[in-house]
């Protein structure tokens, strides 16, 4: 049975770095700013001269790399970073990332940001045949799989790997000579590449990493893409063709930083598009626009610009308090909710408010806000989401893999309006999310993973079907109890 993680945690973040002098430096840099995806666990691992070594270590990168002599040790002109946050596994420091693995012959250090649907069943097959693993984490079963291959080369055994793994993944696998980047056949998981001032090469989960560093955008790496980069340079093969882009849309919607940029598309203004599209599907009279701070802003904006009502800062975060999703605990998160917002009494007393956040999952976060607003004098609180309902599990890469905390998946919108206290409530369509990110694409969605909203997957589930099959049953049970 998979592994079951409770609650909406968030993708991972990688950094790579071939060809410059500065690779670990430059790494924590990059790594800095993907921090939002992944604040358990941070490590970067370094090539100097063809020997690899690493750091890692619990808690924020700042936290890891306290002692300025851990990150003055890892030398050398090529280096990969991770920061975590557990999809598969317990959260011990023997998952934290990069893996790096010592061989007679070889080294390897191996970051993975997503979540593999076979690996319960790979794992089996692996330990039967004699593999021992060190970490509970689905990424070391690629590992497994490449040193059991009988292809020739060393970019054969990859190849025979990657065609084995299943559901969301994105790698960047450095070695003794070179660095390899691969993603998976759908592109859950966003992945660039990028070129340094003095010509090296960076390839991160996104563009604002790249600019945290200097890099100059180069390309996005697109599903089934195998990328080796090394002394030559850097080049792009494929080991499957077999491929159909469906970028998770939580990527647009909540996950990915404002100021980067998914195959072309600016994730700031994609949601400032949702949010006029929210304000023509769910108009509402009201005084003010409110967003809820940080990941909501632009939406707000954007539906305070299509409604014509002011926008105002009626909430304030705690810059120094960590997203609440991430808490490992229901208590946790509460507290952390009640620690990292508060309401502006001068701004939303005696005000209807338009309250807008991007996404709903359990609805705690959602009671606890429009709580605050009408304490603080809010005269009304209209709930709008910058997305459509949650009411599927995530099996990629973000950890929904239950219906049993989605709040949409067990309520009504009628029903949530009156848990949340709201005066109303209103969610933006499939259509809208898909129209407003506008990939060029001809894919199905657009080219998003619209799973989370309408249960249609892009792949088989694999080692998650046959629970997903029980636990969809048991909802159509209850709901048709209720009705």
């Amino acid at each position: 049975m998979p592994t079951e993680v409770k609650g909406l945690n968030e993708e991972c973040g990688l950094f790579g770095v071939w060809g410059s002098p500065d690779a670990a430096q430059l790494t924590y840099f990059g790594l800095h700013a993907l921090q939002h995806r992944g604040q358990e666990g941070a490590g970067i691992t370094a090539n100097d001269h063809g020997v690899l070594q690493s750091e890692r270590g619990l808690g924020l990168l700042a936290d890891v790399f306290r002692d300025p002599a851990k990150l003055a040790r890892l030398t050398g002109t090529a280096a990969v970073g991770h920061v975590r946050y557990a999809t598969a596994g317990n959260h011990g420091v023997e998952n934290i990332q990069p893996l790096e693995f010592n061989f007679s012959d070889a080294q390897f250090a191996l970051a993975h940001n997503g979540n593999l649907t076979n690996a319960v069943t790979l794992r089996r097959n692996l330990e039967a045949d004699g593999a021992i693993f060190h970490a509970s984490s689905d990424s070391e079963i690629l590992m497994h799989l490449i040193r059991r291959s009988s292809a020739l080369t060393l970019t054969g055994q990859l190849k025979a790997g990657l065609q084995q793994v299943h559901g969301g993944f994105a790698y960047l696998l450095l070695t003794n000579d070179r660095l390899f980047a691969a993603l998976d056949p759908n592109g859950f998981r966003p992945l660039v590449v990028g070129q340094l001032p003095t010509g090296g090469y960076v390839v991160c989960s996104e563009t604002c990493a790249l600019d945290a560093v200097g890099a100059t955008f180069m390309q996005d790496v697109h599903p089934g893409e195998l990328l080796t980069i090394d002394q030559n340079g850097i080049k792009i093969d494929h080991y499957t063709t077999q491929t159909q882009l469906a970028i998770c849309s939580m990527e647009f919607i909540y996950f990915a930083r404002p100021d980067s940029d998914i195959y072309g598309v600016n994730v700031h203004s994609a949601r400032k598009r949702m949010g006029a599209r929210l304000a023509q599907e769910q108009p509402v009279a009201a005084d003010i626009v409110v967003g809820v701070p940080n990941s909501s802003l632009s939406a707000a904006t954007g539906y305070a610009e299509a409604s014509g009502l002011p926008y105002e800062m009626g909430l304030i975060k705690n810059q120094y308090s960590s997203r609440t999703f991430i808490q490992p605990t229901q208590a946790l998160r509460e507290q952390g909710v009640r620690m990292k917002l508060s309401a502006v009494k001068g701004v939303v007393a005696g005000k209807r408010v338009v309250l807008i956040d991007d996404s709903i999952v359990r609805g705690t976060t959602s009671r606890r806000i429009v709580a605050l607003l009408k304490a603080a004098g809010a005269k009304e609180v209209h709930l709008r989401i910058a997305s459509p309902p949650l009411r599927y599990p995530c099996f990629y890469g973000i950890d929904i893999q239950t219906t049993k905390e989605l709040i949409a998946a067990q309520q009504t919108i009628p029903e949530m309006c009156h848990t949340f206290g709201a005066d109303s409530l209103g969610f933006l369509s499939e259509a809208g999310v898909i129209e407003s990110v506008g990939l060029p694409v001809t894919a199905p969605y657009g080219g998003l993973c619209m799973a989370y909203f309408n249960g249609d997957y892009p792949t088989p589930l694999y080692d998650y079907q046959a629970e997903y099959d029980e636990e969809i049953r048991q909802l159509q049970k209850s709901q048709s109890r209720s009705d």
